[in-house]
C-alpha cells in the first residue's frame, strides 16, 4: 500500500513484485501480488487490446452455385536434391472443386495470399459486381497477418476461419491436398525447384482441365463449369 500511495502508483502488481523483492528483500512471486492486490482493491486498470480484424469462425453453410464459398490452405512439397521444402498455397471453390489460383514459391507469407485472392477474384470476373465469395481457412500465420486481412477487407470478401484441429471444416482442399500427395509428390523426387515448379504446375493444369471428378458428375471441374452453365447437368447443394 506505500508503494501504491507514492511514486510507484502507476506499476501494476508485476513490477510491484519486482519493487517488494528489491527494496524489502521478500520472498514472494507475481501471483501471490497479484492476489494481495486484488483483495485490497488496487489492481491498476488492464488495458484493453483493440482488435483490427476480429476472428470470424467458420459457420455450417449450404453452397448452391460457384463463388460462393472458397476454401484456401498451404500444402509442403519436397525437393531432394537441393534438400528444401517449397510452399504450395491453392485457392479451391467448394462447388465446382477448381483451383481457382495459387501460389508456389519457396516462401509463403501474407502477401502471397492476398496476390492469390486478388488474382482469383480477377479471373472470376467478380470486381464487376457487388457478390463475392467467402474465404475459410485455418489459423495459419499467412491467413491471420494483417496483409492478408486488410485484403478481404479492401476486396469485400468475408474471411472466416475455422477452430483449432477441425481440417474437416475445410475438407475439400484437404481432400485436393491428398490427391496431389498421391498422384504427384509421392510419385516424383524433385532435383530442382525449377522442376517442382514444372511438375507440379503441370498436373493442377490436369486437375482442373481432365481429371475426372465422381462429385461432379464424372466431370473434370472446368467441363463442369462449362455444362452447368449450359444447363446440360442438375444443380446440386453442397452442405459444409
Amino acid at each position: 500500500m506505500e508503494l501504491v500511495a507514492g511514486e510507484e502508483n502507476a506499476y501494476g502488481y508485476r513490477k510491484l513484485a519486482i519493487c517488494l523483492r528489491r527494496r524489502y528483500n521478500l520472498v514472494i512471486n507475481n501471483k501471490k501480488v497479484y492476489r494481495l492486490c486484488k483483495e485490497l482493491d488496487i489492481l491498476a486498470p488492464q488495458r484493453r487490446i483493440n482488435v483490427k480484424h476480429p476472428r470470424r469462425l467458420a459457420v455450417n453453410r449450404k453452397i448452391t452455385a460457384s463463388d460462393q464459398l472458397w476454401e484456401v490452405d498451404i500444402k509442403y512439397g519436397y525437393i531432394t536434391e537441393e534438400d528444401r521444402f517449397f510452399y504450395l498455397m491453392c485457392l479451391i471453390d467448394v462447388y465446382d472443386r477448381m483451383v481457382v489460383d495459387y501460389h508456389l514459391g519457396l516462401s509463403c507469407e501474407g502477401k502471397h495470399a492476398a496476390q492469390v485472392l486478388q488474382r482469383a477474384l480477377w479471373k472470376r470476373n467478380l470486381f464487376e459486381t457487388d457478390c463475392r465469395p467467402v474465404i475459410r481457412s485455418d489459423n495459419g500465420p499467412q491467413f491471420i497477418s494483417h496483409a492478408f486481412e486488410e485484403a478481404c477487407e479492401k476486396f469485400s470478401v468475408e474471411h472466416e476461419r475455422i477452430p483449432p484441429k477441425t481440417p474437416n471444416k475445410n475438407a475439400h482442399i484437404e481432400s485436393f491436398h491428398a490427391l496431389l500427395e498421391a498422384e504427384c509428390l509421392s510419385r516424383h523426387e524433385f532435383v530442382s525447384y525449377q522442376e517442382a515448379y514444372q511438375l507440379v504446375g503441370e498436373y493442377i493444369r490436369f486437375y482442373n482441365e481432365r481429371r475426372i471428378h465422381g462429385s461432379l458428375y464424372d466431370f473434370a471441374p472446368c467441363e463442369f463449369r462449362q455444362r452447368l452453365a449450359a444447363g446440360q447437368l442438375k444443380p446440386f447443394i453442397v452442405k459444409v
